[in-house]
């Protein structure tokens, strides 16, 4: 417990966690649908603002979990509520808590059906995805992990698209087997450690054999849900078939779950494993990003194009990760950010184009620049940051992982250029054909322009893109102490084994 920073007075992460899980109860029995909107709104907005209080109190020099909250749960088999963030976690919190208003706002007219189911759903969601990145006791983290499949499950397979059957339920497979592995390894770890604490569990003298063992579960587990190339079968029919607030969801937090995996356990627990593996895993995320770019250039239909650019895209934060380096590290974890702001706008835009054309084919979206000068203008900017444009955000994070990776092994580096080449290929492509199209477009002149509540949503989106492309210090800066406490606790791990036990001072 040494590791953690008490915090006295007000619980502030339990209170990010349950009050929008306080929040959906009330709509088990208020079901009016205006009600609904505003109550989920009001909710998502008070825990949205209630987490700038973390920016306000982190001390960004500090390598101990913040804002920690510790109570006995389960003594007799050492289950405990713990929570706490420092600098991997703070940024993918924040950016859970700002981006669910405009999930809610997103889906204002979209959903008319079962609305209040819908909001109980989106806030449980929350509640799941916040505490993800907070629980530092095993079991609470598994609980969060799996209380997200049931919501996210509903929200594609009840106001989804036409095969929301079929796509919910291989989402729902396909996550499910990976948490059984996860299950698995975190079992082993307790009988090994005889503690579901999170940090008693790193840096401990596993043998290589279970240290190989415990990897390839968390591997498997969180490479499913990033997703990884060849893992990645589920996304494109969830990201089709889930209504535009789920596809938010999906891309902005979601995925991000996988890769917050693959950094918080697997470099500190399975250290050796690591080392071994990091190479065919670096390979495997450049096959992700040239597959994800080649298959993104091939599609016609905008929602599958951005899904296909995801794979892609998720390819170079892993890259980042298992360069093992700094930069790369540091560039992984602001491209989390930046993909969750990027790639959820251009999911709202997708969305407000279906619900003018009740389309999300290419054809049938040409030529509306000349009817739709706003909308194209948000959609051009999101563009440019999609595939990198210097002064955007993802230029940051991704000049960050491409240093990382020529530190580490410039053919490497080298492979993964194709893939920011794609990404121009494809958005541009895009981009092109919806703002002028060809010499035969359909007639667009029915299609009125973005109105103000669709402006309010996709405002701050852009001024995240320009502030973190612009400045993007303040970031760098939240994260780089613990970037750079877990980086020294490897590399000097990787020299002498026997420094465990200095470590866990």
């Amino acid at each position: 417990m040494d590791l953690l920073v008490i915090k006295e007075g007000f619980p502030l992460l339990s209170f990010l966690i349950f009050f929008p899980l306080a929040g959906a109860l009330v709509l088990l029995f208020f079901h009016g649908e205006e009600f609904a909107r505003r109550w989920a709104l009001a909710i998502t907005s008070i825990t949205a603002l209630s987490s700038l209080a973390l920016v306000t109190g982190f001390d960004a020099a500090s390598t101990k979990y913040q804002f920690a909250e510790a109570y006995q749960w389960i003594p007799r088999f050492h289950i405990n509520y713990i929570v706490g963030l420092d600098g991997i976690s703070i940024l993918l919190v924040l950016l859970t808590t700002l981006i669910m208003p405009f999930c809610v706002l997103a889906s204002w007219k979209y959903i008319q059906q079962r609305v209040a189911q819908f909001m109980f759903c989106l806030l449980v969601m929350e509640t799941s995805m916040v505490g993800v990145f907070v629980a530092l006791d095993f079991i609470l983290f598994y609980i969060f992990w799996e209380f997200m499949l049931i919501p996210m499950y509903l929200l594609i397979a009840v106001w989804g698209g036409p095969r929301k059957v079929y796509a919910s339920i291989k989402f729902f497979l396909y996550t499910l087997a990976g948490s059984v592995l996860l299950l698995v390894a975190i079992i082993a770890l307790y009988l090994k450690s005889g503690s579901f604490f999170i940090p008693e569990m790193m840096w401990q003298p596993y043998s290589p054999t279970f240290q190989m063992l415990v990897f390839l579960a968390f591997f498997l587990a969180f490479a499913i849900k990033v997703p990884m190339f060849p893992f990645h079968t589920w996304l494109p029919a969830a990201h089709v078939e889930a209504p535009t607030a789920g596809s938010v969801i999906l891309a902005s937090v979601l995925l991000k779950m996988g890769t917050y995996g693959l950094l918080r356990f697997c470099l500190p627990i399975t250290p050796d494993a690591t080392m071994v593996l990091a190479q065919p895993i670096l390979w495997l995320s450049i096959a992700g990003i040239l597959y994800g770019g080649f298959t993104a250039l091939a599609q016609n239909d905008m929602k599958k194009l951005i899904a296909y650019s995801s794979v892609g895209h998720m390819g170079f934060v892993t890259l980042g990760i298992f360069v093992l380096n700094s930069r790369g590290v540091e560039g992984a974890i602001l491209q989390m950010l930046n993909h969750g702001v990027t790639t959820g706008a251009l999911f709202l835009c997708v969305g407000m184009i279906y619900e003018r054309t009740h389309s999300r084919e290419l054809a049938l979206a040409t030529g509306i620049g000349r009817y739709m000068p706003w909308f194209v203008t948000f959609l051009t900017f999101f563009s440019l940051s999609s595939f990198a444009f210097p002064g955007t955000n993802a230029f940051i994070g991704e000049f960050l992982v491409l240093a990382g990776a020529f530190e580490h092994d410039v053919f490497l580096a080298l492979a993964a250029i194709p893939g920011a080449v794609l990404a121009a290929a494809y958005m541009l492509r895009m981009l092109q054909k919806i703002v002028w199209g060809g010499t035969s477009n359909p007639d667009q002149s029915s299609l009125k322009d973005l109105g103000l509540r669709e402006i309010i949503v996709l405002i701050p989106f852009l001024g995240f893109v320009f502030w973190i492309g612009l400045g993007p210090q303040p970031f760098l800066d939240l994260i780089h102490g613990s970037v750079s406490h877990l980086l020294e606790q490897f590399h000097a791990w990787q020299q002498h084994p026997q420094m465990a036990s200095i470590l866990l001072r």
